[in-house]
């Protein structure tokens, strides 16, 4: 800190290109102001306990974001304003020994004040309140002494405010770092309980304690939904730091750790899932989902889901509680690997055959190669014609007449197509049986690219 008392003329012209050395005054009412200062200022230090009793009992009736902290500990308040005021009115003393010091106590005040909790405003108001008061103690014991002394600390007046807002600079400085620390732990704390959460690996022990950090309850019912957008995930697709994306920023989910900077997908607003906790997995995002509504809660959200095109999202099954998170993150990546490659949404509880075919993606294969592999020595375009009238036609529920009207083709020509397939697979499409290797062996070709 440079002298805490500065020449009248620097005071209003600013600071000399060369700095005074110490000691040395311009005027004769400098000198004369400094030693009024420094004798008021010793009665102080003398009486430094009486003077934090008085500023600890303004600041209880004054603050009332102190006061639950007076309250809770009154002894710890005490001897944080005891600390500040003795270094800083024995900077208004000895100013260059004084000044680390003081220095330190008003980051440490910063520092611990927003680890409690206590607002940066209410912080910089009791260093104000404290500055207020020894002023006013410095002009008592002036005036006490001699009041004719008092004129002189009207040329001390301003170097003193200056002193006490240079020291709410350091506080705020102080307390807003704590505050992007503390940030940042919260943040990564939750980030890891998110991750617990949906790895399955959270202790019992830890579910009531994220339940509160989420704000989640702890035996509610949930889903989690999987999302990926087409091309490669970078750093880019992250947000710096991670964090959940708010409701607000893209009308999807709640702020929290480590999610991407704006969600593949968007939630309904007005629907109960849309206050999602979003977290980046390495190859999909992932999102809680909180489910308050009917069993038909999630086909409704994925009927309203917002999927930008060739962005593929899957919805697993409804879960109960917390515990069941990892349950219901491994039901939504099947969900995901269910969904076409061109994108689009699954939700799980009505892909069931294709849940199973992308659950078991080699015995998958071997079901395809002997239902369909028979029309492999086929011309590809054949194939491909039959494999799409036996599509469409499983997709018409057996309708030759759906099926043709979607093939632009008589019906007469999907039965001819149909008849085809059996002679070359030695497949009953009547046989229940058969028809359903057949569909599940499609699924197959179609999701597995096998």
């Amino acid at each position: 800190m440079p002298q805490v008392v500065r020449s009248r003329n620097g005071a209003l012209h600013g600071p000399s290109p060369v700095p005074p050395l110490p000691h040395r005054f311009r005027s004769l009412a400098d000198r004369e102001a400094v030693e009024v200062l420094h004798r008021a200022a010793r009665v102080l230090v003398a009486s430094l306990p009486a003077l934090t009793d008085r500023l600890v009992e303004a600041l209880y009736a004054q603050e009332p974001a102190y006061r639950a902290a007076i309250d809770s500990d009154r002894a710890e308040v005490w001897q944080e304003v005891h600390h500040s005021l003795r270094h800083n009115v024995g900077s208004l003393i000895q100013p260059r020994e004084f000044r680390e010091s003081a220095h330190r106590t008003s980051r440490w005040i910063g520092e611990i004040r927003a680890e409690r909790g206590v607002p940066l405003d209410a912080v910089l108001h009791a260093f104000r309140m404290g500055g207020a008061m020894v002023w006013q103690d410095l002009v008592d014991e002036t005036a006490r002494r001699d009041p004719d002394d008092i004129r002189l600390l009207v040329h001390v007046a301003a170097d003193v405010w200056n002193f006490v807002d240079e020291h709410c600079g350091v506080v705020a400085d102080a307390y807003r770092q704590a505050e992007r620390r503390l940030s940042w732990r919260r943040e990564n704390r939750q980030r890891l309980m998110v991750a617990a959460l949906l790895d399955g690996t959270a202790r019992i022990a830890d579910l009531a304690e994220a339940a509160e950090m989420l704000g989640l309850p702890e035996q509610g019912r949930y889903a989690v939904l999987a999302a990926t957008a087409p091309g490669p995930r970078g750093p880019g697709a992250v947000a710096a730091g991670g964090g959940l994306v708010s409701a607000s920023d893209a009308g999807v989910a709640r702020h929290g750790p480590g999610l991407a900077a704006r969600p593949p997908v968007v939630l309904p607003a007005a629907h109960p899932g849309a206050a999602a906790l979003w977290h980046p997995g390495p190859d999909a995002e992932f999102a809680i989902l909180p489910l308050t509504g009917p069993p038909g809660e999630l086909s409704e959200l994925a009927a309203a889901l917002d999927v930008p095109a060739g962005t593929r999202a899957g919805i697993g099954s409804a879960v109960e509680g917390l515990a069941a998170l990892g349950d219901a993150r491994r039901l939504a990546e099947t969900a995901l690997r269910a969904c076409p490659a061109s994108g689009g949404t699954v939700l799980l509880d009505e892909h069931l055959p294709d849940a199973l075919v992308v659950s078991s993606p080699a015995l998958a294969g071997a079901l395809a190669d002997r239902v369909l592999g028979p029309l492999d020595r086929l011309d590809p375009a054949d194939r491909d014609v039959i494999v799409e009238t036996l599509t469409a036609w499983l997709d018409a529920d057996g309708s030759a007449q759906r099926a043709g009207a979607r093939l632009y083709c008589h019906r007469n020509t999907v039965l001819n197509r149909l008849r085809r397939f059996e002679q070359l697979t030695g497949r009953c499409l009547t046989r229940p049986r058969d028809a359903v290797e057949v569909s599940l062996a499609l699924a197959a070709r179609r999701l597995l690219g096998t």
